[in-house]
């Protein structure tokens, strides 16, 4: 009876899996902080992204780690054609076509030497219209080796109609634009930057948001939009659902939240420890996203949780 009268149920094709793929390794890495989540090869790579087509998952979200001594002040790794980001979407496009909608995260932050999500100027702070200048050939790159989405997550300001426009430019107007609208300084992505392997020191609370503030959330939203976003998202999930509900009510486009790696690792260590059921609270954290106003969830539990849900029909 319950579940033929619930009002909120997860699909396959809500869920997006975020990927990592590293350069220079000959076998997956483990994230110690991200319980079976790994830096992929490119072979391992293509074959997640397989099982995440047969399980129905709508779409996988690739972020780029290149080797130390490639990252530099500009990121060049980050637009460079044989960079590893746009090797991997070559990848798993020849692999998986367009049975999988593929996404490539577009920010500076794992290819420069100072761990920011653009370029400085000379007093060390992030130059904003320097930095778009990389992010629109990062855009262009990345279409370019087979992006069907790219998700600016840097928090410029105008990247948003700087991508359009440069995708517009080379004939790419098919590639969709997933804008992090409201992307907040967050605790919980400590186990990400061990993932992406960071090379930031300090933090990022002069172009990420405030954890205390919804109305500067709409007032992103409305530039977002009216600067070309095709969807949008909130990020990090759970603590911001009031964001994401609110954000929801007030668009008439695609809305996403992104479950990062602090929740993932929350409730993975409290089940290890035996405090909550493990499979009960991944699905019970996915549905309050759902229900919140999500029309896509990305969670690093997205192939998994398809084969469950996949199986219940």
């Amino acid at each position: 009876m319950r579940r033929m009268v619930a009002e909120n149920r997860l699909h396959p094709a809500d869920l997006i899996l975020p990927a990592f793929v590293r350069e220079g390794i000959s076998a997956p890495v483990a994230i110690s902080a991200m319980p079976g989540v790994y830096q992929h090869t490119l072979d391992t790579l293509r074959k997640a992204a397989v099982e995440a087509v047969e399980a129905g998952v709508a779409g996988i979200m690739l972020f780029g780690v290149p080797e130390d001594e490639k990252k530099d002040a500009a990121g060049t790794a980050g637009t460079d054609p044989g960079g590893i980001l746009q090797v991997a979407l070559r990848e798993v496009r020849g692999e998986v076509g367009d049975d999988l909608v593929i996404m490539s995260d577009l920010c500076l932050d794992e290819y420069t030497d100072h761990g920011h999500c653009g370029v400085l100027d000379a007093d060390g702070r992030v130059d904003n219209d320097a930095t778009l200048e990389r992010y629109a050939e990062m855009a262009q790159v990345q279409a370019d080796a087979g992006a069907h989405v790219v998700g600016p997550s840097g928090m410029m300001d105008g990247q948003v109609g700087v991508i359009r426009d440069a995708l517009d430019t080379i004939g790419k107007e098919d590639v969709s634009i997933l804008a992090y609208t409201a992307k907040y300084s967050s605790a919980f992505y400590g186990p990400f930057r061990e993932a992406v392997g960071s090379s930031l020191r300090g933090d990022r609370k002069t172009y990420q948001q405030d954890p205390a503030n919804l109305r500067e959330s709409m007032r992103e939203l409305a530039l977002d939009l009216d600067e070309g976003a095709d969807m949008v998202m909130v990020k990090p999930a759970g603590p911001y659902l009031d964001v994401l509900a609110k954000v929801a009510e007030a668009v008439d486009v695609p809305v996403a939240a992104y479950q990062i790696s602090g929740e993932y690792a929350m409730l993975e260590a409290a089940a290890e420890r035996g405090w909550i059921d493990r499979d009960k609270a991944i699905m019970e954290s996915l549905v309050g996203i759902k229900r919140a106003g999500a029309n896509m969830i990305l969670t690093y539990w997205a192939t998994e949780v398809a084969r469950w849900v996949g199986r219940q029909g």
